[in-house]
């Protein structure tokens, strides 16, 4: 079905961009809503994901049923990336039943943990950012927090301190960490002295 979409060869810009979105739109319908980051790739051509099976449309379009091989590998990568997250979360959530300062220093934790997770998978490559204030949206959501909720956390913990093609510095990893845990708690997450 995929190799049917592909568009010809030379097709400019707009044809190869609907492409990629009838594709999610098919697989979205097929799977759910989680594959709608199948062609988020490292790099300036794909937006500051983690997929590598997939670059840009302009490299990875191209004779039908490689350019639908490469769709499916992506989409596998992406689901891979997705359970890894998933066992991420489920790890770093903080206990039922913390109060304030421990539920702090786990969402501290969790925070400059997910932030080098995806800096390590991204390369901190162009628009990498974008994945980061996902991943952590994600990771608050998971936690019972509501989804404008969390993605506001997000926003003023990281408030734009984080820039492509840059590696962020441990201290400022720590500092967006500790951020996110104050802003949401109140509290200063404790320290093992």
């Amino acid at each position: 079905m995929i190799a049917s979409m592909v568009p010809p060869a030379g097709a400019g810009w707009e044809e190869q961009h609907r492409f990629t979105t009838e594709v999610t739109a098919l697989l979205a319908a097929r799977y759910g809503r989680w594959v709608c980051g199948w062609h988020w790739a490292v790099g300036e051509g794909g937006g500051g994901g983690v997929v590598t099976s997939w670059c840009c449309t302009s490299h990875s379009i191209g004779e039908p049923a490689e350019t639908a091989a490469r769709v499916i590998a992506s989409l596998l990568e992406w689901r891979d990336w997705l359970e890894e997250l998933a066992e991420k979360f489920a790890r770093l959530a903080p206990p039922a039943g913390a109060d304030a300062e421990g539920r702090s220093w786990h969402l501290e934790r969790a925070a400059t943990r997910l932030v080098t997770v995806v800096v390590d998978r991204t390369g901190a490559e162009c628009g990498w950012y974008g994945l980061c204030h996902t991943v952590l949206t994600w990771f608050l959501s998971s936690t019972g927090m509501g989804p404008e909720r969390a993605k506001d956390a997000v926003e003023t913990a990281i408030g734009g301190r984080f820039k492509s093609w840059t590696e962020p510095p441990r201290r400022l990893v720590d500092a967006v960490g500790e951020d996110l845990a104050v802003g949401l708690t109140g509290e200063l997450p404790y320290r093992d002295r």
